[in-house]
């Protein structure tokens, strides 16, 4: 891929379920992000807070997506994610999968919660 500038950029680069997917995640971001910036990090879409700190990006696959939060965001939302494959900070969306938007929202707010009371940077 080549490098881009934006968020639609990146999802010019997607069809189908994925397309789907990835802009029903750049819907919820937004909207449930207020006051964070939209920008690229890494190539992929990220969400910046207006003191600079990351709080969340999201990245397409060939079969999922990835949301990728701080480690200590998804150790928050542990049991609920037990049956979810996810990394050090990312959560797996499988594009034959609804989005889990309730699961997701409720992350967001939480993330940008620890960065603004408890100072919790990109990891």
């Amino acid at each position: 891929m080549a490098k881009i500038d934006d968020d639609a950029t990146y999802l010019a680069d997607f069809d189908g379920p994925a397309l789907t997917m990835l802009t029903d995640l750049r819907a919820l971001c937004r909207d449930d992000s207020v006051g964070a910036v939209e920008d690229v990090r890494w190539n992929q879409p990220a969400y910046i807070h207006s003191s600079g700190t990351i709080l969340f990006t999201f990245s397409g696959h060939a079969s999922h997506a990835n949301m990728v939060f701080t480690p200590s965001t998804l150790e928050a939302f542990s049991e609920e994610l037990a049956d979810r494959k996810t990394g050090k900070g990312s959560l797996r969306l499988p594009y034959d999968e609804p989005l889990p938007v309730d699961l997701l929202t409720r992350m967001i707010r939480y993330r940008i919660d620890e960065h603004e009371q408890e100072g919790v940077l990109w990891k």
